[in-house]
């Protein structure tokens, strides 16, 4: 397990300002707001390593454009060469298989309820995607490369509940540990098998975030 961890969400994309699912294949960028989050999510790392002289972990990513757009902001408040930040396709949102791009209300229309609304997750295997215990498994695989070096991640928000849930548990959820969502533009630190949060982003929560 990485000895230390922050763990961030990556900031409001357009996609989640007009309730599309986003997924991996639909090029999704930050709004203002979001570069607004972005920038925040920066400043509050740059503060906190400046007040505690930690070293700065590197930077890693999922290889999705909103989440590197948001990695580049926070490089930037870091001192972090952007050819510097790992991309890691592990660390990419849920598969949304034949969802990707269409309105939440029109899934919904076709599908029925798709979100459990009390989890805030996917009640079902998305068709041609994902479901929890395949994104468990490729971070899982991403956790032991990574062999208990401390890391800044730029992630999603259903990756980072699952990564969460396997480095300090969660709510169980189809067999897969999942832990308590947190708004987009927020940070996460997990540190010696506990997680506090550095960050409170203003951003959205839910599935409806994916």
């Amino acid at each position: 397990m990485p000895r230390l961890l922050y763990l961030a969400r990556h900031a409001e994309t357009v996609f989640n300002r007009a309730r599309r699912m986003q997924g991996n294949h639909a090029v999704t960028p930050l709004t203002l707001a979001g570069v607004r989050q972005a920038d925040a999510m920066g400043a509050a790392l740059a503060a906190h390593f400046c007040a505690t002289g930690e070293p700065v972990p590197p930077l890693w990513s999922s290889p999705a454009p909103r989440a590197l757009q948001t990695a580049a902001i926070v490089a930037d408040h870091l001192g972090i060469d952007w050819f510097a930040v790992h991309q890691d396709a592990r660390l990419r949102e849920i598969e949304v298989g034949h969802w990707t791009g269409r309105d939440y209300a029109e899934i919904i229309a076709a599908e029925g309820p798709i979100i459990d609304e009390e989890n805030r997750l996917f009640r079902m295997p998305i068709p041609g995607g994902e479901h929890y215990a395949d994104i468990a498994a490729r971070l899982a695989d991403w956790v032991a490369d990574v062999a208990g070096a401390p890391a800044i991640v730029i992630s999603h928000g259903m990756t980072a509940r699952v990564l969460r849930g396997l480095l300090v548990g969660g709510r169980p959820y189809h067999g897969v540990a999942v832990a308590e969502d947190v708004p987009q533009g927020s940070i996460v630190r997990v540190a010696d098998g506990r997680e506090t949060l550095l960050h409170l982003g203003d951003g959205t929560a839910g599935p409806r975030a994916a």
